[in-house]
């Protein structure tokens, strides 16, 4: 790849050597950090395209991808209920936070590609609204709400803030 600066070694130094054990797990952690953000080869980025491929077939499926488990999830939140979880815990709080969850691979994956916050949060949004509009104008069966948009939005930003905090962990 054009742009990339090769990685610089002392003299006599072996190519990624592991930490010595007197530096401890912390000091181990940051040095894998920053060689995965060193190394990007072509079968690092295959799990992300594998995620993006899984989110559109998600997103523009026919029917919701919920529907068969409704019976399942609304016998679960009765139960949940039933042993001491709070009411506010029900089917749109879990369709919420499950958007969020579904979300926060992307930002990350954008924040790591482009290595700018506010942009993957931006893209974040971006795709969040033409998959609603998708699913508003070609899937009938489908229900797009801004509600969504919101919480694939957090999703994406979570995700990137993730990416700022590793980021922050690998270069100290």
């Amino acid at each position: 790849m054009p742009n990339k600066r090769p990685l610089e070694f002392s003299e006599g130094a072996e190519p990624l050597q592991r930490a010595p054990r007197n530096l401890g797990r912390y000091q181990s952690l940051r040095n894998s950090l920053r060689t995965l953000f060193r190394h990007r080869s072509r079968g690092f980025w295959l799990l992300p395209l594998v995620y993006v491929l899984a989110m559109a077939s998600i997103a523009f499926w026919p029917v919701p991808v919920d529907s068969a488990a409704g019976s399942q999830l609304a016998s679960a939140l009765s139960w949940l209920h039933a042993h001491g979880i709070p009411a506010f815990v029900n089917y749109e709080f879990v369709e919420f936070a499950a958007n969020v969850i579904f979300f926060m691979p992307l930002g990350l994956i954008l924040s790591f590609a482009l290595h700018r916050f506010w942009f993957a949060c931006a893209l974040g949004l971006a795709t969040s609204a033409l998959i609603e509009l998708g699913q508003l104008f070609f899937l009938p069966n489908r229900y797009a709400t801004p509600t969504d948009v919101v919480a694939n939005t957090l999703g994406a930003c979570l995700g990137a803030g993730l990416w700022l905090v590793v980021r922050k962990i690998s270069q100290r």
